[in-house]
C-alpha cells in the first residue's frame, strides 16, 4: 500500500509542477492585442491567439521573435528568457502595437 501511495504522491507532484508553469495568453481581437501591455516573470510562455476574421502577425521590434501570418483561431507562442521590455506589433497592420515587460522571478 505504501508503495502505491508513494507513486501516487509523485504523480501528483509531477502534475502540479506542470500546472504551475508560467503561461499567459494575449488575444488579437478587433485589430487590438488584449491586453496591450503585459508584465511577466522570466521564463513565462506567452501565446497570442488570433480571434479576428483576418490574418495578423506578431513581430518584435528588435526581431527577436516573428510569427507567420495567423488565420482565425491560430496561435503563436514565445517563451521570454531575458528581462527587459519587448515592443511588438503586426506587420500587416502598422497601427497594432503591444509590449511585454519581463521581470526577474
Amino acid at each position: 500500500m505504501k508503495r502505491y501511495l508513494g507513486a501516487f504522491t509523485i504523480g501528483l507532484m509531477l502534475i502540479g509542477t506542470s500546472a504551475w508553469a508560467d503561461e499567459q495568453k494575449i488575444e488579437i481581437k478587433e485589430y487590438n492585442f488584449i491586453p496591450a501591455s503585459l508584465t511577466i516573470p522570466v521564463g513565462t510562455k506567452v501565446t497570442w491567439v488570433n480571434r479576428d476574421e483576418i490574418p495578423h502577425t506578431i513581430d518584435d521590434s528588435n526581431k527577436l521573435f516573428r510569427s507567420p501570418a495567423l488565420d482565425t483561431d491560430e496561435s503563436y507562442s514565445y517563451t521570454f528568457t531575458t528581462p527587459g521590455t519587448y515592443q511588438y506589433g503586426c506587420r500587416l497592420h502598422s497601427h497594432m502595437a503591444g509590449n511585454i515587460i519581463v521581470t526577474e522571478k
